[in-house]
């Protein structure tokens, strides 16, 4: 059986190894999102699986730090 996500879940797109949340179904894709934000893109059902843990926190690690940059830039004007 495969795979069949849900609105919300967090995968990886083996395509382009992207890691996103489903967001919507659209014209036979499958709508992601960056989980740290960003612009949604298109990916075939086919080259959607379930992300590892792993793959989420990589990417608050990424929101994360970042947040941090950006904070610190802030700071020194």
């Amino acid at each position: 059986m495969a795979f069949d996500p849900e609105i919300g879940d967090v995968v990886r797109d083996v395509q382009t190894r992207r890691v996103g949340r489903v967001m919507d179904r659209e014209g036979g894709y499958i709508q992601l999102r960056p989980l740290n934000g960003g612009v949604e893109w298109d990916a075939l059902p086919e080259h959607v699986v379930p992300a590892e843990q792993s793959d989420a926190m990589s990417a608050e690690v990424a929101r994360v730090n970042a947040q941090s940059r950006s904070a610190q830039s802030g700071a020194a004007l």
